[in-house]
């Protein structure tokens, strides 16, 4: 082993430490802005469409991203109900549920730092480095993770039309 091997190998914990450190703060209660949940939808969306383009004529993983998707909107409805909503003077608030929102971020993050620790090992052996979208497992991490998010940003955004349809009955 070489002296930038050791160093990407005792870096790894921290930048995954980093990581988890950012994503708790992102989990705890959030201001709910329209604006925000659109752009989720968006975002969340694309991760899974583009991807799914690009796997359209593979079917083990349209199946892998298929699969990962469905769990992540089962899970994105769990999360959904698990959240706690609040309807204040300052606004409205939501706080999701922390651990299950770190594990689906921490899945796919998990599953690109595996496939860069991969591409530096192939790095000097003239091997072809695969696609992202070539690896089954891959597929699942991006449905998982895409759909998860995508679901809430959709649940969020139901929950505030939900909000505005009764303040406009009133």
């Amino acid at each position: 082993m070489n002296i930038t091997t050791l160093a990407l190998l005792a870096l790894t914990p921290i930048l995954v430490w980093r990581i988890y450190s950012r994503l708790k703060t992102q989990m705890a209660r959030q201001r709910s802005i329209m604006s925000r949940h659109y752009t989720g939808v968006l975002v969340f969306g694309g991760l899974v469409l583009v991807p799914l383009a690009q796997v359209l004529a593979r079917p083990m993983e349209l199946a892998a991203l298929a699969a990962g998707a469905a769990l992540g909107v089962f899970w994105g409805v769990f999360g959904l109900r698990r959240t706690r909503y609040e309807d204040t003077q300052e606004g409205y608030y939501f706080t999701p549920p922390m651990r299950l929102g770190i594990v689906m971020a921490m899945v796919l993050i998990a599953r690109i730092l595996y496939i860069a620790f991969e591409l530096y090992t192939l790095q000097g052996s003239g091997a072809e480095a695969p696609l992202f979208t070539e690896s089954p497992l891959s597929m699942v991490c991006v449905g998982l993770t895409g759909a998860y998010f995508l679901a809430y940003s959709v649940g969020l955004l139901l929950w505030r039309g939900k909000l505005r349809k009764a303040i406009d009955q009133a």
